[in-house]
């Protein structure tokens, strides 16, 4: 059964719930897999805060125990469609509180998997941009998981990445505040910031972030193939369940 940490932040569990679906070969609903979310984010501390160190709690403790009980309830393989959970000072933590628990659950690294996706799929001589928030861009996941599998990872530069954080995080226009729909001039800028890292030689994008899916939700945008970690992930979870399952 597949478990998914849901909460971090809160549509994050619905939405690879539903890629989990449309990836899931089924013709009538018993034909779908068995799926336990749970989505408690008053129980986690703010990743972001305790990357930045404006809090102390780190939330993989409260992540492990969540996990203990979607495995007790029957899950066999977990994720968490977050990137900054996937921080070593957080994911790190969580295998090793799961390791010292005796726990048997299967736990999926988003950041991983997708740059194992992206090799398999372009090959590993390609120029990948990655467009994150400041705090996932600054811990490097995409960065050394991308240069693992021998792919070349470009970032935007400081002032860049300014503007794509704004897009995120500004109280007036950012994705966070407005969703729905998002505000124009986020999905503008992105699609600059975009266009900028195509100038740089990149052949295909990461969004590193969920909420810049909301912005971009194409599969292509300039001409450049658009990456989407929880699709990614969500294809991992049926394959580790079922291979024949998938799409």
């Amino acid at each position: 059964m597949i478990g998914i940490i849901g909460g971090v932040g809160p549509l994050a569990g619905l939405d690879i719930m539903a890629k989990i679906i449309e990836e899931t070969k089924a013709s009538r609903d018993q034909e779908h897999l068995p799926l336990l979310l749970s989505s408690q984010p008053h129980l986690i501390a703010d990743r972001t805060d305790y990357l930045l160190g404006q809090v102390a709690e780190n939330p993989a403790y409260a992540i492990i125990d969540l996990i203990l009980a979607l495995e007790k309830a029957g899950a066999t393989v977990v994720a968490i469609p977050s990137n900054t959970v996937h921080a070593p000072r957080i994911f790190d933590v969580i295998k090793k509180g799961l390791a010292d628990a005796k726990s048997q659950v299967k736990l999926l690294h988003m950041i991983e998997e997708t740059a194992a996706c992206v090799k398999e799929t372009y090959g590993s001589n390609i120029p990948v941009a990655v467009l994150s928030s400041t705090v996932t861009k600054n811990t490097g996941i995409y960065r050394h998981a991308l240069a693992q599998n021998e792919i070349e990872s470009l970032e935007p530069d400081e002032q860049l990445q300014a503007k794509v954080q704004d897009c995120i995080y500004d109280e007036t226009y950012g994705i966070k505040v407005t969703s729905y729909p998002v505000s124009n001039r986020a999905r503008q800028e992105l699609i600059q910031a975009i266009t900028e890292l195509k100038k740089e030689g990149a052949k295909a994008v990461v969004l590193g972030c969920r909420a810049l899916h909301l912005a971009i939700p194409e599969k292509e945008n300039d001409g450049l193939p658009i990456i989407d970690p929880s699709r990614i992930l969500a294809k991992a979870l049926i394959r580790a369940i079922d291979p024949s399952k998938l799409r």
